[in-house]
């Protein structure tokens, strides 16, 4: 076997500037693979952590038909508290779960007395709230960020209702809502500060403390509108989601139906869709570079055997059996796809290195200087180096079958 290889890479010198060419162009394709897949990761992964670790969370959990109808925010679709306990009951059971908070949510009208709009109030615990969507306070444009992210009677305002009415941290307002039973109640607050939002200019949730929304609302018991999930493992939150489902899953209406839902966040956001272009773009980029590869190895070794059909008469006329004339054609193209892979590796490599240093940033929404890092998981690296590996074989085995099927008469005529 070391005589084949040795043989093999003998015949790739004796045509240097073929074997270089042909290199180079895997070279551009592993390194503009891994490049790819590294910076869209990252930006996926920011992408994903500004809606979960912002506002959104990892999972929710509701009660059942309470997202369908989540443009009213109906109040009478709260979970009651001994609903709220099997949730929780159910949640402390799950060992993948790092926090939970729960909400209030309900719409309000919101005025400085002398004008009046429309906001979605988020009624939270802030000790909970802040280990479920960590990134919530860095929104937070002015005013107070020392202690806890909300105290009882001060409300977190969307930076777009703010300016609108010219409002700003300290300033008192109302919130004016409608309870469950149809009454209308008010409620003064103290600006703490105002949000940035964390997907574009129409964004509207405000924040309250959970005890203020109960009061505001008039709630005779503490019902609660949604629990809020974060996972330890990101990557394992759909089945973490369908544990969950199977644990509140028990707690049925009179006809035999769940009476909760359990919903990841990709299920919650539109933004799961780009995750999922972002994932389709890497495919096809992948398929791209096999192409490529396989191409540019077949033209390659086509071209070895025609260039080579009086030597491999002569070779097989003095008594080279057709398996070891295959074997060394296959050496060829695996010491092509191996050289290729392994410089485009290196110089992947350094250049994501490179792009870390250099500090790449861009905007979400309406967040600006966000930092992409971008990075590749080993296993990515391997799963594409061998990939490139396994095609460049492949694309060597047609010419080396013709190869070592030729009659060695007819090819030792051959001009």
């Amino acid at each position: 076997m070391n005589k084949i290889m040795e043989i093999a890479a003998r015949n790739l010198l004796r045509y240097q500037r073929r074997t270089l060419l042909t290199s180079m162009l895997i070279v551009i394709g592993v390194v503009a693979v891994l490049l790819f897949v590294a910076i869209t990761g990252s930006f996926k992964q920011m992408m994903v952590g500004q809606i979960t670790d912002s506002m959104l969370g990892h999972a929710q959990i509701h009660r059942r038909g309470y997202v369908a109808s989540i443009e009213s925010l109906p109040l009478n679709m709260n979970m009651p508290p001994a609903m709220v306990a099997r949730v929780t009951k159910a949640l402390e059971e799950e060992p993948m779960i790092e926090a939970v908070a729960p909400r209030v949510k309900f719409g309000a009208m919101f005025s400085n007395y002398t004008e009046t709009t429309s906001v979605r109030v988020n009624g939270i615990d802030p000790e909970t709230e802040v280990k479920v969507t960590p990134l919530l306070a860095e929104r937070q444009l002015d005013g107070e960020r020392k202690g806890p992210l909300l105290k009882r009677g001060e409300m977190l305002v969307p930076v777009l209702v703010a300016r609108g009415l010219k409002v700003q941290a300290g300033d008192t307002v109302v919130l004016i809502a409608t309870n469950k039973d149809g009454s209308v109640n008010g409620k003064n607050f103290v600006i703490r500060g105002s949000l940035e939002s964390a997907t574009g200019p129409g964004g509207r949730d405000s924040y309250i403390h959970i005890d203020d929304a109960r009061e505001l609302l008039r709630m005779a018991q503490p019902d609660v509108s949604e629990f809020v999930v974060r996972v330890k493992d990101a990557q394992k939150v759909e089945a973490v989601s369908a544990r969950l489902a199977e644990s509140v899953g028990g707690l049925t209406n009179k006809e035999g139906r769940p009476m909760l839902e359990v919903h990841p966040w990709q299920r919650l956001s539109p933004f799961a869709n780009i995750a999922n272009m972002i994932d389709m773009l890497t495919l096809a980029i992948k398929v791209m570079l096999v192409s490529i590869v396989l191409v540019a190895v077949m033209n390659v070794m086509v071209m070895a055997v025609y260039e080579r059909i009086r030597e491999i008469g002569a070779i097989s006329a003095i008594g080279t059996p057709p398996s070891r004339i295959l074997a060394l054609f296959l050496a060829e193209g695996l010491m092509l796809g191996v050289l290729g892979t392994v410089v485009g590796v290196l110089l992947s490599l350094g250049a994501i290195y490179a792009l870390n240093i250099w500090k790449i940033t861009f905007a979400f929404g309406q967040q600006q200087g966000l930092l992409l890092a971008p990075a590749i998981a080993a296993r990515d690296v391997v799963v594409i180096a061998g990939m490139v590996i396994v095609v460049a074989i492949l694309a060597s085995l047609q010419p080396a079958l013709k190869a070592s099927r030729m009659d060695p008469m007819t090819a030792l005529r051959h001009v």
